[in-house]
């Protein structure tokens, strides 16, 4: 059952507010929509990327009815925590993954970060946890945000690296759900993460080929103070 649906089953709609992630595609907040319902957004936990259970607890009213994470590139959302904030609240707490990602080639994809994460040095590397299965292997650029992430991205693409930004903007930010918010974790994830492939296709070759670019243009920033 989609997140819609979800919804619609336990009575939520018309008049209810539902917390969802500024941080990712606009899919879930579309879904919110859809129920009828108004979607409230949360900052994200910086490390993990999904939603941090004491800025949803920040932004519950009495009009409040659920809490919809996603797990983000792999990480877990803290559904304990969640869990806890909602039957404080009297909350549905419903998780969902990352829309378009598959799951398969976990192992792949944790080896190949090991491997990066002891070699790359011109870019922050995710925080290692027993859970994450790297779906997407995200990485920080350091410097002035946006600008340099940007002008990082195309050098690493000029250098036959397939990287991309995951999240341009966030979703309060998009014309249709525009809030005048300032979220700070999320709007620094979007101007500094990037997304370095893990493919399984990969060879060993490619990925160092990957360290080297990266950690070439990784001298050229420095941290903004």
């Amino acid at each position: 059952m989609g997140t819609s649906g979800t919804l619609e089953s336990a009575g939520i709609g018309i008049g209810d507010e539902v917390v969802v992630p500024a941080f990712g595609s606009a899919e879930v907040t579309e879904a919110v929509v859809r129920a009828g319902a108004v979607p409230v957004f949360a900052d994200i936990d910086p490390d993990t990327y999904c939603l941090d259970p004491a800025a949803v607890a920040d932004v519950v009213t009495s009009r409040t009815a659920a809490v919809i994470a996603v797990h983000r590139f792999g990480h877990q959302a803290d559904l304990d925590r969640l869990h806890e904030v909602g039957e404080r609240h009297g909350l549905l707490v419903h998780a969902t993954a990352e829309p378009g990602v598959a799951p398969a080639g976990a192992e792949r994809r944790r080896a190949y970060a090991t491997y990066l994460a002891g070699r790359l040095r011109g870019v922050a590397t995710p925080t290692e946890r027993a859970e994450h299965t790297y779906e997407q292997y995200v990485v920080r650029v350091p410097g002035n945000g946006r600008p340099d992430r940007d002008a990082f991205a195309r050098m690493l693409r000029g250098k036959g690296v397939a990287c991309r930004v995951p999240v341009p903007v966030p979703v309060y930010r998009m014309p249709q759900y525009r809030r005048d918010l300032l979220l700070p974790h999320t709007e620094r994830a979007c101007d500094e993460t990037l997304a370095l492939p893990v493919a399984e296709s990969l060879t060993r070759r490619e990925l160092q080929r990957m360290v080297s670019a990266c950690n070439a243009l990784g001298g050229l920033l420095q941290p903004a103070f």
